[in-house]
């Protein structure tokens, strides 16, 4: 389905060409004078040069030719040259109507559908959740989302750190702590026991004590350096003994991100290409892409073009060890063998950008990746709190994630238990809706790469541009539905009408912008921009509301106009706050 600018645009450049001017001339924007027309073409201004003309005259010449025009009721030419431009009442209803007709609202998917890999969330096992993981688990999930709507096949890639010394910390730890454990007997050639020898609790008591150990006793650190080494040339109860971190910490993983409404399509991790780096490592040495360099293997990625200085990408260090760079490198290798990804996608802090630089440019010099593949990297800002600061609990420290969503719950919950109507397991589930929505619009509504304020008072205030502010409008809408309904009307068979006052129009207009919203949020990897499309919508569908007495209207056809309208708008919004990661209750 055409959007609609570009419908109105196609008609008013046919104008310009009419009236003896450069067709494209005739682009149309959306008016930001909306208190005098709804779409305005500066066209004119633009060609008054080329023509020798004044640009008001342009704009006359073409007005009059749009002045029979079944699409428009008013078209004016304003001084110093805009045409100002408003679309009748028919033409804006017969769009919604078509939009209703057709899945998705008429939006024209990807002609070229890509095969993308998003790489977020990123935490290391046997370490809990802590907020930092926030805002990558919740932008990655919604630009899954927003691109698999768009028709790509997207798949979500956890990247979990589980292959480094903090490994050869916590069996280190271990081993002192359990020496009698049969991991640790290397002659031990049985089945290991099924049930792990700890929970995800004792994991996350034992990592900080490790590595607190480490940075003060360096025969300690040495231990687990040598821990590391066996774990990674393949010892046999070591092996054994990880694996069940791995599972406890990913049991956990996934409850969590549960939690979030996040999931994941793989869970691999850095340990997934350990088997090909000594492959990869001698590819580059071969093809003459790596040297040595104080000791250390480096890929030179600086270009002529560079402004800054852009270090080599380091390889292996002087003492062969791998790096993130080389595990990430390897991944990339792995998945353009396994999955052949048109674009890679990375969800990480924005601090590591020139990190991603130096990945990138490397795995493109020594061809990873073909010239055609896209790479890019969406370094989102710090979570602070309201003193500007990163976000910290009271005491100063790095808030777990589940302590974090379990205070939001339990706030919410005592705004919520405030509607007397509803049971405890009602208020509870609504609650836990309503907190998710105010965490996840809270961050998403601003732009990725920007730091933002952490304020959950105003995330989750029911009025302004927030989450709750959107599910209540849909409960609202859900519930003069189920009025409807009950009262003998049927939704589905209600037929959306011409508008008959100002704000049923105003909603209708901000309804024609999903199509043009949905390809932009897309393309620019940006759900900031649905955010703001659904906290505009919403403001058009309560002004709606507010001056229109919807269901005690007596003439049946414009009531059932105006419900066939709220349906519509109701399952937009719940489009796209799905897209966003979250969903509504029916009553709140």
């Amino acid at each position: 389905m055409k959007k609609i600018l570009d419908i109105i645009s196609e008609e008013v450049m046919a104008a310009f060409e009419a009236a003896g001017y450069e067709g494209e001339l005739g682009r149309v924007t959306i008016s930001n004078r909306p208190d005098l027309c709804e779409y305005q073409c500066n066209g004119a201004m633009a060609g008054a040069k080329k023509y020798h003309k004044a640009p008001i005259m342009i704009a006359n010449d073409v007005a009059e030719k749009l002045a029979g025009s079944a699409l428009f009721s008013k078209v004016d030419a304003v001084a110093p040259g805009f045409l100002n431009l408003t679309i009748t009442d028919d033409a804006v209803a017969d769009y919604i109507r078509e939009m209703r007709r057709l899945s998705k609202y008429g939006l024209d998917e990807a002609k070229e559908p890509k095969t993308i890999v998003i790489d977020y969330g990123g935490p290391n096992v046997a370490k809990p959740l802590h907020v930092g993981h926030l805002r990558s688990a919740i932008i990655g999930e919604s630009i899954k989302r927003i691109c698999r709507y768009m028709g790509h096949k997207v798949i979500g890639d956890i990247h979990l750190g589980d292959w480094g010394l903090q490994m050869g910390l916590i069996i280190t730890e271990l081993k002192e702590r359990h020496p009698e454990l049969v991991y640790f007997d290397e002659n031990y050639m049985g089945e290991y026991p099924e049930e792990p020898p700890f929970t995800i609790s004792d994991l996350e008591e034992i990592y900080p004590a490790a590595s607190a150990k480490s940075k003060e006793d360096a025969a300690y650190k040495e231990k687990a350096m040598e821990a590391t080494f066996k774990l990674q040339s393949g010892v046999r109860g070591y092996r054994a003994l990880w694996q069940q971190i791995i599972k406890v910490s990913v049991t956990d993983l996934k409850k969590n991100y549960a939690n979030l409404n996040v999931d994941f399509d793989l869970w691999k991790g850095e340990s997934d290409v350990h088997d090909i780096i000594p492959g990869m490592v001698k590819y580059m040495k071969d093809g003459g892409y790596a040297h040595e360099s104080e000791g250390a293997l480096v890929v030179d990625v600086k270009e002529e073009t560079d402004t800054k200085e852009i270090p080599p990408c380091m390889i292996l260090k002087s003492d062969g060890a791998s790096l993130y760079n080389t595990t990430d490198l390897a991944t990339i290798m792995d998945r353009m063998e396994h999955i052949k990804p048109d674009e890679l996608i990375y969800v990480v802090d924005k601090r590591q950008d020139l990190y991603f630089e130096q990945v990138f440019r490397c795995a493109r010099k020594t061809k990873l990746v073909s010239d055609e593949t896209v790479m890019k990297f969406l370094g989102f800002g710090t979570m602070n709190g309201k003193d500007g600061k990163p976000f910290k609990t009271r005491a100063g420290g790095v808030m777990r994630l589940e302590h974090l969503l379990a205070d939001i719950n339990e706030g919410m919950l005592t705004k919520i238990r405030e509607n007397a109507t509803l049971s405890e397991d009602e208020a509870k589930k609504i609650a836990k809706q309503v907190a998710l929505a105010a965490v996840k619009y809270g961050d998403l509504s601003n732009q990725a790469s920007k730091d933002y304020i952490f304020d959950i008072e105003k995330f989750s205030s029911f009025e302004g541009d927030t989450g709750p502010y959107i599910l209540y409008t849909i409960v609202r809408i859900k519930s003069i539905l189920a009025k409807y309904t009950a009262a003998g009307g049927d939704v589905n068979a209600a037929k959306i009408a011409a508008p008959v006052s100002a704000s049923e129009k105003a909603l209708m207009l901000e309804m024609t912008k999903f199509n043009a919203m949905l390809e932009g949020a897309c393309e620019e990897i940006a759900p900031h921009r649905i955010c703001a499309y659904i906290y505009d919508l919403s403001n058009a569908l309560n002004r709606f509301y507010h001056e229109t007495k919807i269901l005690s209207e007596e003439d049946e056809e414009k009531k059932a106009g105006w419900i066939a309208l709220l349906a519509l708008t109701r399952d937009m919004l719940e489009t796209c706050i799905d897209l966003l990661g979250f969903d509504a209750p029916d009553k709140m």
